[in-house]
């Protein structure tokens, strides 16, 4: 597994993780035993970062890792949780001293950690400054209970901001072959300011699988199922553009995951993917990506195939575009 470093002086972990929102059941019901045998496959394929939440399956997949932590005493992984974001009664951003306190806390329990190597602000509460934010996770971090601060789903300018006070070592972004959206500044910002870009849905929310996902047999409430990409007449454009590219990718003898997750890490060395999967195969394909080499013909192909901003339909519906920053 290549490597690749979180933030200007922060640790060498494995330019694909694993992201461990599956493990809360946010793609269809999974249980603690399918979730160990996955994050023993991690280990095995040399996967050593692990990004996890307080609000993915309500702290079941922290639950779930923390008691592979305990089984498994041996096993090491950089791992980053999340927090911010308030749940219940109603879906809100809490980015206040207190609250992310016991988030943080409260997250670190359920790990059986006490401390985590990387603690991102999982949604930007706006009527928080971001300088007084990065001061709470600051003494977060002089108190020992994380090792580097990251921001979730920022803009730019967020960025700029929060780096004056302290090094950001990681910001997370949705970025895949139909999730360009970074490339208008993000990208280019955390390569200026040696901050790490950690990729997630890489694979497009499943739809770089060896099976194309079929709408229609989505479970109720499941995020896709209200997501515009995969409601037609969208998805049925959509799904002509990425057959014809799983088909390539088959052709020059890789999973379309595998491809689909080179191409993201093609796109600078301060890149890393985190793939969620639940499952060891498609965790085998994720991992393979981080081997394959793009020459130019291959990365010009996958251009014809699948060109910037061919994706038919916004990458969240209204309701679930609430939280991440707009910045162009």
């Amino acid at each position: 597994m290549n490597r690749r470093r979180i933030g200007a002086d922060g640790p060498a972990v494995g330019a694909v993780g694993l992201g461990c929102m599956s493990f809360g059941g946010f793609y269809g019901p999974t249980d603690e035993r399918e979730s160990h045998a996955t994050l023993k496959r991690a280990i095995d394929l040399g996967i050593d970062h692990l990004d996890t939440a307080d609000g993915y399956g309500s702290g079941v997949s922290e639950q779930v890792i923390g008691s592979f932590l305990r089984q498994n005493p041996s096993a090491r992984f950089h791992i980053a949780t999340k927090g911010g974001i308030v749940h219940k009664p109603v879906r809100s951003f809490n980015n206040r001293p207190d609250y992310l306190r016991e988030a943080l806390e409260n997250s670190l329990r359920r790990l059986g950690r006490d401390h985590v190597e990387l603690y991102y602000i999982h949604r930007r509460d706006q009527s928080v400054p971001v300088e007084d934010v990065i001061g709470t996770l600051v003494r977060f971090k002089e108190e020992g209970k994380i090792g580097a601060i990251g921001l979730s789903e920022i803009s730019p300018a967020t960025l700029e901001r929060a780096q004056a006070v302290h090094p950001i070592a990681a910001v997370q972004s949705e970025y895949s072959l139909w999730t360009r959206l970074p490339e208008l500044g993000l990208l280019q910002a955390c390569k200026r300011r040696r901050t790490a870009l950690v990729a997630f849905s890489p694979v497009g929310r499943g739809i770089f699988a060896d099976k194309l996902p079929d709408p229609a047999r989505f479970r109720e409430g499941e995020f896709r199922a209200a997501n515009p990409r995969f409601q037609d007449p969208n998805w049925s454009y959509n799904a002509r553009r990425i057959a014809a590219f799983n088909d390539f990718a088959r052709e020059q003898g890789f999973a379309p995951a595998a491809l689909a997750i080179a191409w993201v890490l093609s796109r600078g060395e301060h890149v890393i993917a985190i793939p969620g999967t639940r499952s060891g195969g498609h965790l085998e394909q994720d991992a393979a990506g981080a081997s394959i080499a793009l020459t130019p013909e291959m990365i010009d192909r996958i251009e014809e195939l699948l060109p910037v901003g061919f994706a038919h339909g916004d990458r969240y519906s209204d309701a679930q575009a609430v939280g991440p920053e707009r910045y162009c």
